[in-house]
């Protein structure tokens, strides 16, 4: 451990399980305190379940192993309200949030051709995807702002950076995060809050993380069982998928000093993917 969160407060979204676990526990681990938030509940519209509250308080217990103080909180990223309600509760506990890490996302209804998307569709993907991001930024900018310092990092995708067939409306959202990324960042430079966005490739659904990404977006192209892993490895340069540990890394470096005159790019946790 070389602490180098000593002394930080950090709020990451979509904590109960997966990437969002994955940034908890190292975070943790270098002596961040933590503000974990989920929806721990299903979503209309969106046609597999999302993490519980369960899991949820096992990423805090995970958490805590470290030594790090945690603040689970159940809330809808979709809700202004009760993103207000959250930064109430973390200021209380921990006076202010140095580092974001939008994590919530969502990567289905999809599986259509564009023309197939329907209204509710395209509106839950943008509003869980892109919206929420920005209202999480627009929650803690202020703070941030005026102690001159903090780090933001949005978790897009590949499909921020590349187009996929028959998944427009995620494409479309993780293609506006890095946007989003980009502009925000220039809006805050001056103030020396950084903004940064990593996109991964193929995260591979571990036990430890309870990860489900891969299985839903294997579903979305029609693949079962074993082929879901063989088909998604034939892809990717490297011939493994992605760990969750690995963007976990990559998320840590972004929020810690060590990136300290990085702000407004991109990084690719894809094993060569989107460098085709």
């Amino acid at each position: 451990m070389t602490r180098r969160l000593a002394g930080r407060t950090a709020l990451i979204t979509g904590a109960g399980r997966g990437v969002g676990r994955a940034c908890a526990t190292a975070f943790a681990a270098e002596s961040a305190d933590l503000v974990l938030i989920d929806v721990a509940a299903d979503l209309p519209g969106v046609p597999y379940p999302m993490a519980t509250q369960s899991q949820l308080d096992h990423t805090a217990q995970l958490a805590r192993k470290y030594g790090a103080a945690v603040l689970p909180l159940i809330a809808d990223v979709r809700d202004p309200g009760q993103i207000a309600q959250v930064m109430a509760k973390a200021r209380e506990r921990f006076g202010h949030v140095d580092v974001l890490v939008n994590n919530a996302g969502i990567v289905s209804p999809s599986g259509q051709a564009v023309g197939d998307v329907t209204e509710a569709e395209w509106a839950v993907m943008l509003d869980v995807n892109l919206t929420a991001p920005w209202r999480l930024i627009k929650a803690v900018c202020g703070d941030m702002t005026e102690l001159r310092h903090g780090s933001i990092v949005n978790i897009a995708s590949t499909a921020g950076l590349v187009g996929y067939r028959n998944f427009s409306a995620y494409a479309a959202s993780k293609h506006g995060l890095v946007g989003l990324t980009k502009a925000a960042a220039l809006d805050l430079a001056p103030y020396r809050v950084r903004v940064n966005a990593v996109c991964p490739g193929s995260i591979r659904d571990d036990g430890p993380n309870e990860g489900r990404m891969l299985a839903e977006i294997s579903r979305c192209l029609g693949l079962d069982g074993e082929d879901q892993e063989a088909a998604l490895v034939s892809q990717q340069p490297t011939n493994t998928l992605v760990e969750p540990g690995s963007v976990a890394a990559a998320v840590l470096w972004l929020a810690s000093d060590e990136s300290a005159d990085t702000t407004g790019t991109v990084v690719a946790v894809d094993g060569g993917f989107s460098a085709r």
